[in-house]
């Protein structure tokens, strides 16, 4: 029981500093203001099988108000009616579309390879400010390059904040939660000089930076990974910035069911052991102290062993995280989360266990199951 209690003590400590140390910059950035310039921009959309998607989200994209912007538009290998939608927007459009078609290819490293149909597409773009979003997502705003690309005056890389769509039901909670957490992370770290990954549905960044690393070449054969490890790669405390403006959050539906968003997971949670090893240590410890804390918390409980101290231990951590989830729910206009948070955070612990047992027997073999 001592030993149990002192585990307690060690991820209370740890789980604390990583709340200070880290999260709290989330806590305390400011949006700063933008500045008004301009900066010729290519916003790159992959498509797979997406034509619904396309003719409801890409009104929107064109209906940016900036003044230089072409979209590139890339139909990797879609079976249904995806390619003819992205003629019809190049005919309205003439002069600010380009489409990309992608042929099956016979290199077994690039079949079902999201990287290869981005990379095609990234050759395509005449300007040299690269946006990128998917065909299930819609700018909340007409603002959204007018705001995040205002930050490449300085920078070469922009992570921006991709939400899901709220709707009712205990999974669109899972989903939108695990969104906030990994969002309070990346953005986390990228304040403290530590910037690891980014997220494709709104993500920007320099055509010459994607060149001069050669592109997705080191993770080539990676199922996923065309924007979290792309950014692993090539982001450094110098070239970074993030982007919390409301007007420039990229919205998309959730998936529906528990099949789909396992399906998501399985690809998305697979990248983690390709990225930099400081940032394994970082990500790992946290998710081990989580663990660790409600495993010798409730066992504790359970046992009635020193019981005002474990209260106590439990209230100032989860007091704490609180603390930090109100406001980070508040910046990102996820309010209702807050109330959740604990129940949450535990189911998301066990699912995201559950996902990496399941990817030890069997990975997922292409970008879109």
């Amino acid at each position: 029981m001592q030993v149990v209690f002192i585990v307690l003590v060690l991820f209370t400590i740890i789980l604390l500093g990583y709340y200070w140390f880290f999260f709290q910059n989330l806590v305390q950035y400011k949006t700063p203001d933008f500045k008004n310039v301009t900066f010729p921009v290519s916003v790159i959309i992959c498509a797979k099988d997406e034509a619904e998607n396309l003719k409801k989200n890409l009104p929107l994209i064109f209906a940016q108000k900036y003044p230089d912007f072409e979209v590139i538009l890339i139909d990797d290998r879609s079976v249904d009616q995806t390619f003819d939608i992205l003629q019809s927007f190049k005919e309205k459009f003439p002069h600010k579309t380009k489409v990309v078609k992608v042929n099956f290819n016979d290199d077994n490293r690039l079949r079902g390879n999201k990287k290869y149909a981005l990379t095609l597409g990234i050759k395509a773009a005449s300007k040299p400010y690269l946006f990128f979003t998917d065909a299930d997502c819609q700018p909340v705003s007409n603002q959204w390059l007018a705001k995040m690309s205002a930050l490449f005056s300085n920078k070469e890389l922009i992570l921006g904040y991709g939400p899901y769509k709220k709707s009712t039901g205990f999974l669109n909670k899972l989903i939108r939660f695990e969104t906030v957490q990994t969002a309070l992370q990346y953005f986390s770290y990228a304040l403290t000089s530590l910037p690891y990954m980014g997220v494709g549905r709104n993500l920007a960044y320099t055509k010459d930076l994607f060149m001069k690393n050669n592109g997705f070449y080191t993770h080539l054969d990676v199922l996923s990974g065309d924007d979290d490890l792309f950014v692993n790669e090539v982001a450094n405390d110098q070239n970074t910035a993030i982007c919390l403006a409301p007007e420039t959050f990229v919205r998309s539906s959730p998936q529906k069911n528990w099949r789909q968003y396992i399906n998501q997971k399985r690809r998305h949670i697979s990248t983690a052991r390709y990225y930099k090893k400081k940032h394994q240590v970082l990500l790992g410890l946290y998710y081990l102290s989580l663990v660790g804390f409600w495993l010798s918390s409730i066992f504790l409980l359970i046992h009635l062993y020193l019981l005002p101290w474990v209260i106590a231990l439990m209230l100032l951590r989860l007091g704490t995280a609180w603390h930090i989830n109100y406001h980070i729910n508040r910046k990102l206009n996820e309010k209702d989360l807050t109330i959740w948070y604990p129940f949450l955070e535990l189911s998301l612990l066990w699912f995201q266990l559950f996902i990496f047992v399941i990817n030890l027997v069997k990975k997922p073999a292409r970008w879109k199951i």
